[in-house]
């Protein structure tokens, strides 16, 4: 006897849209890389920030089955980032309040 129940649904992914994940993985990889020999300022961090969470995004949907998820299983995925931008937030919040020497 199936320890599954007939309701569940499995999603098979196909190898070529693997290989396909893997090489925007590898482009956006290209791109962080790039981007730390180039100068652009401050922006450097916004951007290898940027390529990274889409990176951390594309992992999470494609390879960690998010995609296919309930809508608990995205509460439970995205309440940890939530928290994080809420602490993010507090503590610039918190740099404004402060006085600097001059």
């Amino acid at each position: 006897m199936s320890s599954h129940s007939s309701s569940e649904e499995h999603h098979i992914t196909s190898y070529k849209t693997y290989i396909l994940i893997w090489i925007l993985l590898m482009i956006l990889t290209a791109i962080t890389v790039y981007v730390s020999y180039v100068d652009v300022g401050i922006f450097n961090i916004v951007i290898a920030m940027s390529v990274a969470s889409v990176k951390a995004a594309v992992v999470a949907l494609f390879f960690m089955h998010l995609k296919f998820e309930d809508s608990i299983t995205w509460g439970f995925a995205l309440f940890p980032l939530a928290l994080l931008a809420l602490l993010i937030g507090m503590t610039i919040l918190d740099t404004f309040t402060r006085l600097f020497p001059i």
